[in-house]
């Protein structure tokens, strides 16, 4: 368990979505070695996964990955709660709701996207939640789902959420259309409207309002925080092109930016060691890199290279020094 927590940090400003099969232990110890200051999420878990499943499999992580948020899924006030107490002793940084998830699955079980729809339910499951932690708890929303009119009901969610106690919120700058689009579509086709995000700052100066969707560059994030939101959450861009959004992201506190893409590549190497030494595959680690040379000469050796090999029982640390050396042949000689 991960029961001590870490020194207080700068405050937050720029994270890193959570993506369900995407944001797992692994991918997030790696996001971490290229930033010291974003903020992390799990993958979302299910507050009746918690109660029922193996804690250590559904909520272990390496320190390493702090400052990192537990996002929840449910609407039971009481087996919300349950989860969060069950998830105290991991040291989690704070909670997070999903009230923003479009899928079936997540409908069927009456929770994410299809709780904008239940203001005064998703403020049952908020206090629920902080009546049974000192951690900070936040939510992240849509602006709206289906037929309803965000400027409408986006502000009285907000006030509802804000009159509970919240005092964070992320929030998806797109509808979510619950019947009719896939996620897929539901992240892509729905129109963005950063205006009212902006709007919703201006009317709620004391929530601290994080915008997500259609970020993809440090920079585009920069000018998001400088126009006076709180922070700015990126998810595929960050996966998709680590290195780009991550590697330079600390200098947003006045940092330095992290190492360049090789001296990741040496970071990950000690935590892909214990990780085989215990048993585990390679490509459990390395699915989530294959990004991490995103448009550079060399770049598809990579990708090809790791995808070709890496799920292999032999796979190992020598495979990735293959991978690595067609970039290294490609760098300009000095």
């Amino acid at each position: 368990m991960n029961q001590m927590h870490p020194p207080m940090r700068p405050p937050l400003t720029l994270s890193v979505a959570p993506m369900m099969d995407w944001t797992d232990r692994h991918c997030r110890f790696f996001h971490r070695m290229m930033s010291k200051n974003a903020q992390l999420y799990t993958e979302m878990v299910t507050a009746v996964a918690i109660v029922h499943g193996d804690l250590e499999r559904l909520l272990a992580y390496d320190a390493a990955e702090h400052p990192l948020i537990l996002q929840l899924g449910g609407s039971d006030p009481a087996l919300l709660a349950l989860a969060v107490r069950r998830a105290a002793p991991y040291g989690y940084d704070g909670f997070n709701l999903n009230v923003g998830c479009p899928s079936d699955r997540v409908q069927s079980g009456a929770f994410g996207a299809v709780l904008m729809e239940k203001p005064d339910l998703v403020v049952e499951l908020i206090s629920a939640m902080m009546h049974v932690t000192d951690r900070p708890v936040s939510v992240k929303c849509r602006i709206g789902v289906d037929d309803q009119t965000p400027a409408e009901v986006l502000p009285a969610f907000l006030e509802k959420l804000q009159k509970a106690g919240l005092q964070e919120v992320i929030i998806h700058a797109r509808k979510a259309w619950l019947k009719g689009l896939s996620p897929k579509e539901n992240r892509e086709i729905p129109p963005l409207d950063y205006a009212l995000v902006h709007q919703m700052k201006a009317a709620f100066p004391k929530m601290r309002i994080s915008i997500n969707g259609g970020v993809n560059t440090l920079t585009h994030a920069k000018e998001l925080l400088d126009a006076g939101l709180d922070g700015v959450m990126i998810g595929r861009a960050a996966y998709h092109d680590p290195s780009a959004v991550l590697i330079g992201a600390d200098a947003l506190w006045g940092d330095q930016a992290g190492p360049d893409a090789f001296g990741v590549i040496d970071a990950m190497r000690p935590y892909i060691a214990r990780h085989l030494a215990e048993g585990g595959r390679l490509n459990q680690i390395t699915r989530h890199m294959l990004g991490l040379f995103s448009g550079r000469p060399g770049a598809r050796a990579w990708r090809r290279i790791l995808s070709e090999n890496m799920t292999k029982p032999e796979a190992g640390l020598a495979l990735l020094d293959q991978a690595v050396e067609p970039l290294l042949l490609a760098l300009p000689e000095n």
